[in-house]
C-alpha cells in the first residue's frame, strides 16, 4: 500500500465508515457527548469502533476469565489503532445446569446471544467485533450473530480447562457424572466419589475433553472464523493473554481489509469443519451448530453432507470422552493447526479457504509444529477408526434422522425391548434405582426443541449408565440431545420429535429397537399400518411452558435436521 498521506486518509476514512453514521456531524453531538461522558474523547471517536461481544459470567468456570481477556484485547485494539467498546450477552452453562429444568436453557440461549449480539451491533454501528466465547452455546450464538451482521468479525475462544488430577490420572468433568452412576452402583465408595467432585475442575474454561466447546473451538479455526492456533491455547495458560492482544490487533487488519464473514464461511469452509469434527471424535452439537451456521449463511447443508464427510474421513485423535487425551493434550501435541495440517496433506479439506487471518487454510496449517513422540494425533496412515466419530441414522423411528456417536469399537447391532421415559428426570430415576439392564432402548422423549423446549442434552444419564458399567449393553435413544460428553451407545437429535407426533412419540413400552451402526439404520419393528393407528390416535401433551422465554422459543423453533435454530 502507498504511505501517500491522501491514501493513508482514504484507508482510516474507510476502516470507520460504518461508525460514522453514529458518530459525524452537528446532528450527532449528542450520541458524542454521552460517549464522552464514559471517558472517551474526540480521537477516540474519530477511530474505528470495535465491539467486543463478552460472554463473560461467574456462573461457571467456562467464561469466569474472559473479562481478563477482555481487557488484553482492548489493550491491542488500542495499539492498533481503534477504540474498544465492551457489552456483555448471556451465558449457561450446560454441565452446571445438567440434569435439571434449567438445562433446557442451554439451547435457548444460543438464539439469545445471536440476537443480543446483532442488536447492539446493529444499533451502535460497529466498524468491526470481535465475540469473546467459551461455553458450550456461546460460541456457536456468537458466530450466528457474525454471520448476521457480515461486517468484519470473528469469533475467539476462551480456552480450555486444565484437568483436574485423580490418584495420577487426568480427569475432566465426565468422570464426575460418571462416578454418580458408579456411587449409584456401589462401585466407589463415598469418600472416593467426594474426592473426584472436589478435583475434576481446577480452574477456568471450558470442559477439557472432545465436548462441545473444545469441538467448536476446533471447527471454528477449521472454518476460518477463529484465528488459527488462538483457540487451543488453554484458559489459564498466560499465552492465552497474549492471544487476546493479539486479536484485538488482528481485527483492525480485518476492517482495512473488509474482510467478512460470508467470504470466509462458505460452503466449502462448512466442509472443512466437520471433517475436524470426524477426525476428532467431537460433538453431536456440531451437527445442530453447523446446520444453524447454514442456514444463517443461506448456504444448502444437510444431514447427508455431513453423514458423508464423516464415512469419508477417519477418526485420528484420541481424546475423551471415547479416548484418553484432553484439549491439553492437544495443544502440548502441536494444537489445532496439527489436525489443520494432517487434514490438508490428506486431502481431506479444501486448503483455498479464506480464513480470518487473511491466510488461507493451507497457508495456516503449513507452519503447524508436531511435538516429538506424541500420541495424541494420529496421521491417516494410522487412524483410530476408518470413519468418523459420528454417523447420521435414518429408519422408521427416525424417518428426518438422529445422530450417533462412535469410537469404532461399540457393538455395530443392537436390538432390544424400548423403555420409555417422557422426561429425562424419570429415566434418571429408573437408572438410580438399577431398573435399566444390558440390552435395554432407553428411549427419552418429548425433549425435542419444541417438545423440552430446548432440546436437553442428557449427559447425566448416559454417564450414570457407563458408571454402572452398561455403557456398551445399553441403547440410549433421545428427540433431545446426546453430546460428545457420552462413551456408550447413544442415539439423539431424533426428527421429527414425539411433541410434533414423530415416531419416537409412538412406540411403547417393550416394543423392539433395532439400530445397525454399518447400514446407518433405525427402526421399531412395527408395519406401517400399525404406526399409521397409532399416529391416528396420538394426541400431543400440555406444553410445559404457555408463556415467556421458553414458551417463544417452543412457537418458533425448527426441527434438530433444520438446527433448531428460529431464524427462518
Amino acid at each position: 500500500m502507498s504511505d501517500s498521506p491522501e491514501i493513508r486518509e482514504q484507508v482510516r476514512a474507510a476502516m470507520n465508515a460504518r461508525s460514522r453514521t453514529l458518530l459525524a456531524g452537528d446532528d450527532r453531538a449528542a450520541a458524542r457527548s454521552m460517549l464522552k461522558a464514559i471517558g472517551l474523547t474526540d480521537a477516540d471517536l474519530a477511530k474505528p469502533l470495535i465491539g467486543i461481544a463478552n460472554t463473560w459470567t461467574e456462573v461457571g468456570p467456562c467464561n469466569f476469565h474472559l473479562r481478563a481477556l477482555a481487557h488484553k484485547m482492548k489493550e491491542g485494539i488500542r495499539a492498533a489503532g481503534g477504540t474498544p467498546l465492551e457489552f456483555n450477552t448471556v451465558s449457561i452453562s450446560d454441565g452446571i445446569t445438567m440434569g435439571t429444568e434449567g438445562m433446557k436453557a442451554s439451547l435457548i440461549s444460543r438464539e439469545m446471544i445471536a440476537d443480543s449480539i446483532e442488536l447492539i451491533a446493529r444499533a451502535n454501528y460497529f466498524d468491526g467485533i470481535i465475540a469473546l466465547a467459551a461455553c458450550d452455546k456461546t460460541m456457536p450464538g456468537a458466530i450466528m450473530a457474525l454471520l448476521r451482521l457480515d461486517i468484519p468479525s470473528f469469533m475467539l475462544y476462551g480456552g480450555s480447562i486444565a484437568p483436574g488430577n485423580y490418584r495420577g490420572k487426568d480427569i475432566t468433568v465426565q468422570e464426575v457424572f460418571e462416578a454418580i452412576g458408579a456411587y449409584a452402583a456401589g462401585k466407589i465408595t463415598q469418600e472416593e466419589f467426594k474426592e473426584i467432585e472436589d478435583v475434576a475442575c481446577p480452574g477456568p474454561g471450558a470442559c477439557g475433553g472432545q465436548f462441545t466447546a473444545n469441538t467448536m473451538a476446533t471447527l471454528s479455526e477449521l472454518i476460518g472464523i477463529c484465528p488459527m492456533g488462538f483457540a487451543d491455547v488453554p484458559a489459564a495458560d498466560k499465552e492465552k493473554e497474549a492471544v487476546a492482544y493479539r486479536a484485538g490487533e488482528l481485527i483492525l487488519k480485518m476492517v482495512e481489509a473488509d474482510l467478512r464473514p460470508s467470504q470466509i464461511v462458505t460452503r466449502k469452509a462448512l466442509e472443512n469443519g466437520m471433517a475436524s469434527v470426524a477426525c476428532t471424535g467431537g460433538s453431536t452439537n456440531a451437527v445442530l451448530h453447523t446446520l444453524a451456521f447454514a442456514r444463517e449463511a443461506g448456504i444448502s447443508w444437510t444431514l447427508e453432507d455431513i453423514e458423508a464427510i464423516n464415512k469419508h474421513t477417519p477418526l485420528i485423535c484420541d481424546l475423551k470422552p471415547t479416548g484418553k487425551y484432553t484439549a491439553l493434550d492437544v495443544h502440548k501435541a502441536g494444537g489445532i493447526r496439527l489436525i489443520a495440517q494432517r487434514l490438508v496433506e490428506g486431502g481431506y479439506v479444501d486448503g483455498s479457504a479464506m480464513t480470518c487471518t487473511g491466510k488461507t487454510l493451507a497457508e495456516e496449517a503449513a507452519t503447524a509444529k508436531e511435538t516429538a513422540d506424541q500420541e495424541v494425533i494420529h496421521t491417516f496412515a494410522n487412524p483410530i477408526s476408518a470413519n468418523g466419530g459420528l454417523h447420521i441414522l435414518t429408519g422408521n423411528l427416525a424417518p428426518r434422522g438422529s445422530v450417533i456417536k462412535l469410537k469404532g469399537t461399540e457393538p455395530r447391532i443392537h436390538h432390544g425391548p424400548a423403555r420409555i421415559f417422557n422426561r429425562e428426570e424419570d429415566a434418571m430415576q429408573a437408572v438410580q434405582h438399577r431398573q435399566i439392564v444390558a440390552g435395554d432402548v432407553v428411549i427419552i422423549r418429548y425433549e425435542g426443541p419444541v417438545g423440552g423446549p430446548g432440546m436437553r442434552e442428557m449427559l447425566g444419564v448416559t454417564a450414570a449408565i457407563t458408571g454402572q458399567g452398561l455403557g456398551a449393553d445399553v441403547l440410549l435413544i433421545t428427540d433431545g440431545r446426546f453430546s460428545g460428553a457420552t462413551r456408550g451407545l447413544c442415539i439423539g437429535h431424533v426428527a421429527p420429535e414425539a411433541m410434533l407426533g414423530g415416531p419416537i412419540g409412538l412406540i411403547q413400552e417393550g416394543d423392539i429397537i433395532h439400530v445397525d451402526i454399518d447400514a446407518r439404520s433405525i427402526n421399531v419393528e412395527l408395519s406401517d399400518d400399525e404406526l399409521a393407528a397409532r399416529k391416528a390416535a396420538w394426541q400431543a401433551p400440555a406444553p410445559h411452558y404457555t408463556r415467556g422465554v421458553m414458551a417463544k422459543y417452543a412457537r418458533a423453533a425448527s426441527q434438530a435436521d433444520d438446527g433448531a435454530i428460529t431464524n427462518p
